[in-house]
């Protein structure tokens, strides 16, 4: 493992002034009384909790950079020059019709009724951060364009500050969720959907009652954990009137906004923002049972569930209860996890990271089936951004993976085009950008495409990071069918576990993908005779 320096990180704007630092603490070797910082416990000394979380808040994704004995980096793909699997109608094994671009790249999940999406990937739960506030006509946009799902995540209309609820404290308005679903909704391409995720604060309120009551959304997600956290969904707010307005609506607010020394702190200035916690879920298999018959009385179609990186006994009651209530889809997010807001140690040092995780899943799923019962179909997540990533997950968790769930790869595309939209207003564009040209139709190479898609006149109201996202998901696209059709894997269920190679032998033991010196030993053996 690489040497990791946990007192010091971009993410939390710290440094080590020493060039040797303790592996363990990440504390220099020599810390000298009268040093002017800048390491964790410097910082952390005057600004307090600040440090627990990455910042400034609202401006970054963060991810953890921690580096485990092995990862998928430590899987290899392997190619063939004989055969071809899943090949589609009209194409034949010959080098004139099995060319990379005929390979189908479409997938599907759901219990029953099936969502179809074109590529095997779709985002991760874009909730009530400020990040998936600013930028969601880029990402809602973007992903319906792309013909893939898209996850609203927890919490959004609970901090709307145009929330309206009844005497029960159920949701009533909530303009934010409205325009959430509706931007989706009205460039959606018949592939993919928008589905909504719940946690504890999410039920109480009774949102699952609101979007399919006035949307008719048709799937609905619940949520145990994600691969960046173990507790529930945070953010941060800058004024003491809107925190005090959240900690009456229920959630947990810190520090206390309502205690006289807390806004003392606020209004001198030293205490310059509060947290939003969601509360801890707690679950049981029968409340779980209870929970999505309920929902399916509701009249949704589908439901999901998103699981994080919890150990071993989390993951199997994950799969086994949805197994038994006949879950849609089963998300499996691994660490070390990339998010808006999520405290920094916990990123760093909390949960299964991916690879153990998806490969305890896919053994468990394997059991299961063995047995006679259907499992769900499966999504993994956890630090995927690129097409070998994709086929990778797609391999190892092979014949029950059906997509990736990508956080922070399918937001910067939407993050950038915006950003660049902005600079050609400003007349102030980088480099790196205006070498490529000096409007959106030379800079973005899929502008045509998408122009395609919604029409001339449409076009000229679609944000550039809707068409940053759909660029972006067209590179996975191909790039996978480049990797797929040199697996001769002509659709992603012709993708199997025989696809990989481990490079190391923990690598082998851990995910039980052979060896490479082993992987068709036997089938060279019996070429040589």
């Amino acid at each position: 493992m690489n040497l990791q320096r946990p007192n010091a990180n971009e993410a939390t704007k710290t440094a080590n002034r020493s060039r040797n630092v303790s592996p363990m603490s990440g504390i220099c070797t020599r810390c000298i009384d009268g040093c002017t910082g800048n390491c964790e416990v410097f910082k952390a000394t005057f600004r307090g909790r600040e440090l627990i979380y990455p910042g400034p808040f609202g401006e970054v994704t963060s991810g953890g950079d921690k580096d485990y004995p092995i990862d998928y980096s430590h899987l290899n793909i392997q190619g063939y020059a004989l055969g071809a699997e899943g090949l589609p109608a009209g194409v034949t094994g010959d080098p004139d019709t099995a060319i990379f671009p005929a390979v189908n790249t479409e997938t599907e999940y759901g219990w029953d009724i099936k969502v179809k999406m074109k590529a095997p990937v779709f985002t991760g739960a874009l909730g009530s951060t400020e990040i998936a506030r600013k930028n969601w006509d880029h990402f809602a946009v973007g992903a319906a364009i792309s013909g893939i799902t898209l996850v609203c995540g927890e919490n959004v209309c609970g901090i709307d500050p145009r929330l309206e609820r009844d005497a029960k404290g159920k949701v009533v308005a909530a303009p934010d969720m409205d325009r959430r679903i509706e931007i989706y909704r009205r460039y959606h391409q018949g592939y993919g959907e928008i589905l909504v995720q719940m946690n504890v604060e999410d039920t109480r309120l009774g949102v699952d009652e609101y979007v399919r009551k006035k949307h008719g959304l048709e799937t609905i997600e619940l949520k145990w954990g994600q691969g960046a956290k173990c507790i529930g969904g945070e953010i941060k707010v800058n004024s003491l009137e809107r925190a005090l307005e959240l900690q009456k609506r229920g959630y947990i607010v810190t520090p206390d906004p309502s205690n006289p020394v807390v806004q003392a702190a606020f209004q001198n200035g030293s205490l310059k923002e509060f947290e939003r916690h969601s509360r801890l879920g707690f679950i049981d298999e029968e409340g779980f049972y209870k929970e999505v018959n309920r929902l399916r009385e509701l009249g949704f179609k589908r439901i999901t569930l998103k699981t994080g990186a919890y150990g071993l006994r989390e993951l199997a009651m994950a799969i086994k209860w949805s197994s038994k209530a006949k879950i849609d889809l089963l998300t499996i997010d691994g660490a070390p996890g990339g998010t808006g807001m999520s405290p920094w140690r916990m990123m760093e040092e909390w949960g299964m990271p991916s690879l153990y995780l998806h490969s305890a899943a896919r053994e468990f799923c394997q059991k299961l089936t063995d047995k006679g019962e259907r499992v769900p179909d499966i999504a993994f997540a956890g630090g995927f951004s690129s097409e070998d990533g994709i086929f990778k997950a797609l391999a190892l968790g092979s014949p029950f993976t059906r997509a990736v769930c990508m956080g922070r790869a399918l937001m910067i595309p939407g993050m950038v085009g915006k950003n660049i939209e902005q600079w050609l207003k400003d007349d102030r564009l980088p480099n790196t950008v205006g070498q490529f040209g000096a409007t959106p139709e030379e800079i973005f190479v899929n502008y045509e495409d998408v122009k395609n898609i919604v029409g001339a006149d449409e076009m000229k109201g679609i944000p550039l990071g809707a068409v940053g996202i759909y660029s972006y998901v067209d590179k996975l696209k191909v790039g996978l069918q480049q990797l797929m059709a040199g697996a001769r894997c002509f659709s992603v269920p012709a993708i199997t576990r025989r696809e990989l190679m481990s490079l190391t032998e923990e690598c082998a033991k851990v995910t039980g993908i052979p060896y490479l010196m082993d992987a068709y030993r036997a089938e060279a053996e019996a070429i040589l005779g």
